[in-house]
């Protein structure tokens, strides 16, 4: 018995709809939306009787998804969105484009925030981090040749 795959990211926001349209923008495709609630997804997580709303966001591809969650109970405790590059934990989720300036652009109209600069890795990649829908922190890789 072996790893298969990984299933999905998750990112828990405030604004749902906001955070579904930033993430369509970019190019992913909205596979369902639903809320979850019970006692039997509390002894999943440890929340107890939880309510949450879900959107599962997945990549042109197929392969890659996002689980956006809005929790509706028990409420969120914690905010570590705008922690820097540096922090413990969980950082970011990097996604492949196939042009970065025009990304950036449609991106910018949404309120995504370049956070140091555009670079270029060797002859490989252009690189760089926005914060997008409440300050989450996101990488965007451009393949070069």
């Amino acid at each position: 018995m072996g790893l298969k795959r990984m299933d999905n990211v998750g990112i828990v926001v405030e604004d749902l709809t906001a955070a579904i349209d930033f993430f369509r923008d970019l190019g992913l495709e909205l596979e369902g939306r639903a809320t979850i609630e019970g006692e039997w997804a509390g002894r999943i997580t440890g929340l107890g009787d939880q309510c949450v709303e879900i959107a599962m966001m997945r990549t042109p591809d197929g392969h890659g998804r996002l689980e956006l969650s809005r929790f509706i109970r028990p409420s969120t405790v914690a905010d570590h969105r705008n922690a820097p590059v540096n922090a413990l934990g969980y950082l970011r989720v990097m996604f492949a484009v196939d042009d970065i300036d025009e990304t950036l652009d449609k991106l910018r109209k949404r309120g995504a925030q370049l956070v140091g600069e555009v670079v270029r890795y060797q002859d490989s990649y252009r690189l760089c981090y926005i914060r997008g829908p409440e300050g989450l922190l996101i990488g965007l890789a451009q393949e070069l040749g």
